[in-house]
């Protein structure tokens, strides 16, 4: 009921701001009060601080485990973000070395404009729904079509020279970033009407994916945002994203289309151990005659 919904919200507000260590010493500390089981006699604090209420210290144990478990995958997640990036920008000297490469004649067929294309099909969340599901022709997978796709080779937008009030006592850079965008097929009712498996639709963008990484920011209480800008067609808008200091603004270029942002169809916007995600895909738009 309430109550216990209240005291589940209580029991995670412990666990706020408390680093790895300090929660794998509380749960053993909890593991102990936690002992017993339904229907075993009362349990005594050691201490002699009357009886234990062990119901309440099991849910404490259920709570905690399940808020490590998430900050071990956080983690995780984190490191293959800075793996990818760490990719990303090897590839980027590469292409630079072989575009002067070309420029000088030494061979070589010159350096990619954008990046290439996915590694791999995106499968379809569950959260998408039985409408989405339903849209499909039959037949046709699921995620037949839909990629993730590098972005940022040649998408960051230049800003031109800019003035900071802090660049005197702090070098200005760029944050470096790993961003991705999602491909697919949109199985609206004119494409299910006009197209099916072997004669697909045209493929339009459906969503991007933003991991700019600040780790070293100055005032550590501001949390990056981002913001839409127009750009010089209707077609597209520039998404500027700023932190402060000691970062300058870096800016992309997108498709202009309402955003989804509901959870279920994988929005996400969080800034957790100096990476900020920005995860969104496009509202469907179904056709109507």
């Amino acid at each position: 009921g309430g109550t216990h919904a209240v005291t589940v919200e209580e029991i995670r507000s412990m666990f706020e701001g408390q680093s790895a260590g300090a929660l794998q010493k509380m749960k053993k500390e909890v593991e102990v009060k936690a002992r017993g089981g339904i229907g075993a006699g009362p349990t005594f604090d050691s201490s002699g601080g009357g009886v234990v209420d062990t119901d309440y210290w099991r849910t404490v144990l259920d709570q905690l485990t399940v808020h490590l478990a998430k900050m071990e995958l956080s983690e995780i997640h984190n490191r293959m973000l800075v793996r990818q990036l760490e990719k990303l920008e090897k590839r980027k000297e590469a292409l630079s070395r072989a575009s002067t490469g070309a420029e000088r004649g030494e061979g070589g067929e010159g350096g990619e404009a954008t990046a290439s294309g996915g590694k791999g099909d995106e499968h379809t969340s569950a959260g998408e729904g039985a409408m989405a599901m339903a849209a499909i022709p039959k037949g046709v997978e699921p995620d037949f079509g839909n990629l993730e796709e590098e972005l940022g080779l040649g998408s960051e937008i230049d800003l031109g020279l800019a003035n900071y009030i802090w660049q005197e006592k702090y070098r200005p850079r760029k944050p470096r970033y790993f961003n991705r965008v999602r491909t697919g097929y949109d199985w609206n009712k004119y494409n299910q009407t006009h197209y099916d498996h072997d004669n697909p639709p045209p493929k339009t963008v459906q969503g991007y994916k933003f991991n700019i990484f600040y780790p070293d920011l100055i005032d550590k209480t501001t949390t990056p945002r981002y913001m839409l800008e127009p750009a010089d067609s209707n077609n597209f808008c520039i998404l500027r994203f700023r932190a402060g200091p000691p970062y300058e603004d870096i800016a992309f270029k997108i498709i202009n289309r309402e955003w989804s942002k509901s959870r279920k169809r994988g929005f996400r916007c969080t800034f957790e151990r100096g990476v900020l995600s920005l995860y969104f895909n496009f509202s469907s738009h179904w056709y109507r005659r």
